[in-house]
């Protein structure tokens, strides 16, 4: 049975006390659990979409980052590029929105390049998935902090730590992947027949002739690459099929997100803290304002990703609001990412 250490807050908190919380919640966690911890710990987070407003302001992870900083531990903010269009498409944008937004005291790394496109293979070999398009500079790092600001989302009933190896370590090809599971095609009278997507494309399934792309599907492995480096928008992932698949097949939906925490976890010490505040029902993706649908509880860290959010949505739960998804707890444990048994070790008040 995996520990969850958790340091409560008040119901409407200031950014100091959750920060202080989080550090306390993580130095509890090293002292009670002695994890390995690399020289180099990447801190794993959302910047926020621009128009949202309860996103997790950066100071809020300054107790993370203070932690870090005092035993020597070198660090970066390392996000990935969103599937969708907007602020975080490209690494440029994102990075001038994570500055807008204050995230400036670490350097920001965007973990799949400069469009999306720069990913690792990881065989997971499991019921939708035998491998996962894991962004690069993720897949590479020895292990990260894996920070989630835990609320709700749409299609996934609920967002934590799982979530946030899923869609959060997912280069564009893993997250087209997860949401509809299609393979691209070319809209021809938007092509110019540059080749880009061709010299991107890990498995020779992109031919160029007649000033035309052409993506052979026998080949292709949908890892998005060609999408996401595409200047003229000529690649398009958009189908019926796929977009049933988004809409009406939720519990796969679901499915696929565990699959892809898989292989962004296996292997890996992970170290997880997920901030139950400013809870709201939809995501940090979405532009626009949002109420908190429970008042603040605090905040929770593990070395199991199934513990944590188990936790977490009992938490939430039992102050007054039910997330749905939680099938997805359950198959992730099937999956063997973790356990949904935990033992809850609340920090004393100072």
């Amino acid at each position: 049975m995996a520990r969850v250490y958790f340091k409560p807050v008040r119901p409407h908190a200031e950014v100091p006390e959750i920060a202080q919380a989080g550090r306390e919640v993580l130095s509890a966690l090293v002292e009670g659990e002695n994890p390995p911890l690399a020289k180099r710990i990447p801190l794993k987070l959302h910047f926020g979409e621009k128009g949202n407003r309860t996103y997790l302001k950066p100071e809020v992870y300054d107790g993370v980052v203070d932690f870090l900083s005092e035993r020597g531990i070198a660090s970066e903010y390392i996000e990935t590029s969103v599937l969708y269009g907007g602020e975080r498409f490209t690494r440029a944008k994102h990075e001038k929105l994570a500055a807008a937004h204050g995230f400036t005291r670490l350097p920001v790394v965007i973990a799949d390049g400069d469009k999306g496109e720069d990913s690792v293979s990881v065989p997971v070999d499991l019921k939708h998935f035998k491998v996962c398009a894991v962004a690069r500079k993720i897949a590479e790092a020895e292990q990260l902090v894996v920070a989630a600001h835990f609320k709700g989302h749409a299609l996934a009933g609920f967002g934590g730590a799982i979530k946030q190896l899923s869609m959060g370590c997912a280069a564009k090809g893993g997250k087209m992947a997860m949401h509809m599971n299609v393979k691209p095609t070319i809209r021809r009278w938007f092509c110019k027949g540059c080749g880009l997507c061709a010299s991107r494309c890990q498995t020779q399934a992109v031919t160029v002739t007649d000033r035309k792309a052409r993506i052979d599907h026998e080949k292709c492995v949908g890892c998005g690459a060609c999408f996401s480096i595409c200047p003229h928008h000529a690649v398009s992932i958009w189908t019926f099929g796929g977009i049933c698949n988004a809409l009406f097949r939720r519990n796969a939906f679901r499915e696929k997100l565990v699959e892809y925490a898989c292989a962004a976890s296996r292997g890996k010490p992970h170290i997880y803290v997920n901030f139950v505040v400013n809870v709201t029902g939809g995501c940090d993706c979405e532009p626009r304002p949002m109420r908190a649908v429970v008042p603040d509880v605090g905040v929770f860290a593990s070395l199991d990703p199934v513990a944590i959010d188990s936790a977490c949505f009992a938490a939430v739960r039992d102050a007054g609001r039910r997330f749905k998804g939680e099938e997805l707890l359950d198959y992730a444990q099937s999956a063997g990412m973790g356990s949904r048994a935990f033992e809850l070790v609340r920090l004393t008040e100072n």
